[in-house]
């Protein structure tokens, strides 16, 4: 049975809080959210885990405030397990750490076949944790205790994890490597909001014509407004394609909408005055989309050959290197480097070509250092290999 304390009370957390800072060692941190069942991401349990101090569940509807819980750990290294998706929901508590160790990153840089927090606990200490619980409703009240159990061994494990992992980066001396990566995740900005993000709408392209499109956007942020007012996922209310099905019947009035089988979901007939309502603010809308937003996304690799040949061939000699790199490297060559990355610069590789330069705009792409030190040159070498003129003024070196 795992100890642990459930805290949903000032007192309690107090006396949580001077527990924690009187312990020793990092901090293991997981938050728990209702992912599918709620409009937010917002936390409905952060649990931490400190030696000599024990596992502790937070209850952050109950609590609100956890300025106490930052200032008993925010100088300590807080230890998650894929710390990207965690990170917004405790700075939504002003919950910040000063600094991580993530040990499913880590685990990809060490090139572990398996990543998942279960897997990793398995292959280091031997340990089997049961991962029933992942996709459940944490904004439920009261939890049950199998939940509360599931959610306290997601953290007590976590930093006996992080020094075998921790070990294991310096055997391969990736220690530098993990560290550019802990410090570039907990220094990455918020998503910029979407342009235009009904264009997101699963099976938008049946829908033809701007009048049409217009209509599929007044739908979307109908659902979108009532899925906030309710604090539900939009998708529960009414299915994507439930909100396409709508617009393809193309009804002509609030029962025609009713009578379309295809438009279906638990608010999709109690709610039937608010899209009628929104399907007449489209069909009535000056303000037409556009068919087609502007990108800047590089056409499929496929395309290339007839769209940039010289591209085309840069990177069909600087993939296989970068590859072979990441072989060498044992770890996958996403984590290498992004895909995305090696595309533009062969795209549009830098003038004068260098070295150095090739390292600049994979710089500007977000690569890390260690990350351009590793290809930068090899990236040269399979330019200059397809046809790409080196700098003339340049090193050998360079």
């Amino acid at each position: 049975m795992t100890e642990y304390d459930v805290i949903d009370d000032s007192t309690e957390f107090e006396a949580a809080c001077r527990a924690l800072a009187a312990g020793t060692g990092p901090v293991a941190v997981d938050v728990e959210r209702a992912s599918g069942f709620r409009y937010s991401q917002r936390a409905y349990l952060v649990q931490v885990f400190r030696r000599d101090a024990g596992v502790f569940l937070f209850d952050p509807p109950a609590l609100g405030d956890f300025a106490p819980l930052q200032r008993a750990i925010g100088d300590i290294e807080w230890v998650f397990h894929a710390a990207s998706q965690d990170l917004p929901s405790l700075r939504e508590l002003e919950l910040e750490p000063k600094s991580i160790f993530d040990t499913e990153l880590a685990s990809r840089l060490l090139g572990h076949d398996r990543v998942g927090l279960a897997a990793v606990v398995e292959e280091v200490l031997d340990i089997t944790l049961k991962k029933e619980h992942s996709a459940a409703d944490w904004s439920t009240r009261p939890l049950p205790d199998s939940w509360l159990d599931y959610a306290a061994l997601d953290v007590l494990y976590l930093v006996d994890v992080r020094d075998r992992i921790a070990e294991e980066l310096e055997e391969q001396g990736k220690s530098e490597f993990a560290a550019e990566e802990f410090a570039a995740t907990l220094a990455q900005p918020p998503r910029p909001a979407r342009e235009d993000p009904w264009r997101r709408l699963s099976g938008l392209h049946q829908v033809k014509g701007a009048r049409n499109l217009a209509v599929a956007r007044s739908l979307w942020e109908a659902r979108e407004e009532y899925a906030q007012q309710q604090d539900t996922s939009p998708g529960r209310l009414v299915p994507d394609r439930s909100l396409v099905a709508a617009v393809l019947a193309n009804p002509q009035s609030k029962q025609d909408l009713a009578d379309v089988r295809a438009f279906n979901g638990r608010a999709s007939r109690t709610e039937l005055d608010r899209w009628w309502a929104a399907i007449v603010r489209g069909r009535e809308s000056e303000d037409l989309p556009r068919a087609r937003m502007s990108s800047d996304a590089l056409p499929p690799a496929r395309a290339w050959s007839d769209r940039n040949p010289e591209a085309d061939a840069r990177l069909k000699l600087a993939r296989p290197a970068v590859e072979a790199i990441a072989e060498e490297l044992h770890m996958p060559t996403e984590n290498l480097l992004k895909p995305e990355m090696l595309r533009r610069v062969a795209w549009k590789p830098p003038v004068p070509l260098t070295s150095d330069a090739v390292g600049e705009a994979l710089s500007a792409l977000g690569a890390r250092p260690w990350q351009i030190e590793q290809t930068a040159q090899k990236i040269l070498d399979a330019f200059v290999e397809a046809g790409q003129s080196p700098d003339p003024t340049s090193s050998p070196e360079s």
